[in-house]
């Protein structure tokens, strides 16, 4: 199983480009499967874990796929006949594949599709989704493991979300765009991926409105289309490299970067002492000397991300003074901070409620991924502990980055991939 090595000291001084949005682009490839005419071709496309789930699942669907290495460019075609049925081995690895179900009974009127997995960051229902595929006229019926949905004389209508997540927002629009009438989305997920899966389903003929605000609208149409479309940067990606640049008193040139995607994240590492300038090539990322503490409060967006909050507390350890994290989006997403522990971080957990008191330094130990972002933030720390740190199962960090060691390594990190001994 891979892991990383990495022997802390070494500041981040460079360029680095940033990745296309992986939560975009899921939801972009399920979207596929309603295009009967065309080719659907997906553009700044990172070589990701999750993609590759994403694309095996769809095979099995019958969508052809292609992926292009040396572009980053990724074809699907869904003009064949395309099954009903997304298997529990695939599906279960992320919980982004259950976005197919919507697209599914929104082409066929029905779908099979075992209940998702992915990160074990705590409790992520899809009852608002299966709510909403009843609303629209589904029959569901959950057996065995498997939502067997069957909805085909589907009609518009009012859909009040209980919390405005991106996934369940993106599956209902999925749903919406071949159901007759209109749809409006109350307390929709106003997020950059969600946007720009919108305006990709828009070049492919769908007719929403609102992408961006709290209330989406979307008027279903006969069929969709194939098109060409660019995925915006990753506002995570940039954002743990952003982190990365502040706590080792780096320098880095975040590439295409979007300041506007994860402004909140770069006034927290402002108020934190770093310097940031924006600009419309990209983001740069200064560090000080030595962070100081700051509070992070996640919520969704515009506010700050979850996704940021395991990168931020180990920015956070070493930085002068206490900090306040407060995580409100998961429960459970506090996995980083006994790894951290383990290198001389003083972090207090209380529920969704984290304590980081500042130490000078921090120490290299083994520590273990058990998430995306936890796995990030684990690197992090190593690129600024004393002596060499090993992160395993990285497996779960190349779920949302792309060689983020080969990327770290070009901005002077000295951090390798390894076969760890079973």
């Amino acid at each position: 199983m891979d892991a990383f090595r990495i022997q802390g000291g070494a500041r981040l001084v460079g360029s680095v480009e940033i990745e296309g949005m992986k939560n975009a682009i899921l939801p972009m490839m399920a979207a596929s499967i309603l295009a009967t005419e065309g080719t659907l071709v997906l553009e700044n496309v990172p070589q990701l874990r999750d993609v590759t789930v994403m694309l095996r699942i769809l095979e099995t669907l019958g969508v052809r796929g292609g992926y292009d290495a040396q572009k980053r460019a990724l074809s699907l075609d869904a003009t064949g006949a395309i099954g009903d049925t997304a298997p529990y081995d695939l599906v279960r690895q992320m919980r982004a594949s259950f976005l197919v179900s919507g697209a599914l009974v929104a082409r066929l009127g029905r779908c099979r599709v075992s209940m998702p997995g992915g990160c074990a960051i705590g409790s992520r229902p899809v009852s608002d989704q299966l709510r909403a595929f009843k609303a629209l006229g589904g029959m569901v019926n959950e057996i065995k493991g498997y939502v067997e949905v069957e909805a085909r004389n589907r009609c518009g209508r009012l859909v009040t979300l209980d919390y405005p997540a991106a996934t369940g927002t993106e599956n209902i629009v999925l749903l919406a765009c071949l159901t007759e009438g209109t749809t409006t989305i109350e307390n929709a997920a106003c997020d950059p991926e969600v946007v720009d899966f919108g305006e990709c389903l828009a070049k492919m003929g769908a007719q929403i409105t609102g992408l961006g605000t709290n209330t989406v609208r979307v008027t279903g149409v006969k069929a969709l289309h194939g098109t060409r479309h660019r995925v915006v940067p990753d506002r995570i990606d940039a954002a743990t490299f952003a982190v990365g640049a502040a706590m080792t008193r780096g320098d880095v040139f975040l590439a295409n970067a979007r300041s506007d995607h994860f402004e909140i994240v770069l006034t927290k590492l402002e108020e934190a002492g770093a310097i940031v300038t924006r600009l419309d090539t990209g983001v740069r990322v200064q560090g000080p000397d030595r962070l100081k503490s700051v509070n992070v409060r996640t919520l969704p967006y515009p506010a700050f991300p979850t996704d940021v909050q395991a990168p931020m507390m180990a920015a956070m350890a070493t930085a002068e003074g206490a900090s306040l994290i407060w995580e409100q989006v998961y429960d459970n997403r506090f996995t980083q901070g006994p790894e951290l522990r383990r290198m001389g971080a003083n972090i207090t957990i209380a529920g969704d409620k984290a304590v980081v008191v500042g130490v000078p330094e921090l120490t290299g130990a083994p520590v273990m991924a058990s998430d995306i972002r936890a796995g990030g933030s684990l690197v992090l720390a190593g690129l600024v502990a004393k002596g060499e740190t090993t992160v395993s199962r990285v497996y779960h960090i190349d779920r949302g980055y792309d060689h983020l060691e080969t990327r770290l390594e070009k901005l002077g990190a000295v951090i390798e991939r390894y076969n760890e001994p079973a």
